[in-house]
This record gives C-alpha cells, sequence and structure tokens, in this order.
C-alpha cells in the first residue's frame, strides 16, 4: 500500500478539486459575466491522469518483477 501513495494522493487531490468547484459555485454578475473557479476542472483532470498513470507504471514494475525473477 506504501508504493501506491502518489496515486492515493492525486486520488484525493481530484476528488478535492471537484468538490470545491461544487461547493464554490458559480454566479453571473450584473454586467453579464460568469463567474466560477474553472481552473480546478483542468486540475482536476491533471490529478485524475497522474493517479491512472502512477497506477499503471507501479502495477507493471510490480509485473515485470516478478517474472524477471521466474
Amino acid at each position: 500500500m506504501k508504493k501506491y501513495k502518489i496515486t492515493l494522493l492525486c486520488l484525493l487531490m481530484t476528488m478535492l478539486c471537484v468538490v470545491s468547484f461544487e461547493l464554490i459555485g458559480s454566479k453571473v454578475l450584473e454586467d453579464g459575466t460568469l463567474q466560477e473557479p474553472f481552473f480546478l476542472i483542468p486540475i482536476a483532470y491533471l490529478f485524475l491522469f497522474t493517479s491512472i498513470i502512477s497506477a499503471v507504471v507501479i502495477k507493471t514494475k510490480g509485473v515485470y518483477k516478478l517474472k524477471k525473477h521466474n
């Protein structure tokens, strides 16, 4: 479980970004412009893809290490 620390941290940050986006919400200002924390969406996707890639790399290294010893 210790080797998946980065993966779990990135997943936690993904959830934090999505929840923050929903909690902050969006509103239309008096001049008609939309104000929302849009920057949280691409950051959440970045953390999600980072967690997926790190999980695949860790799993691939583990499988390769098992095959190498056999």
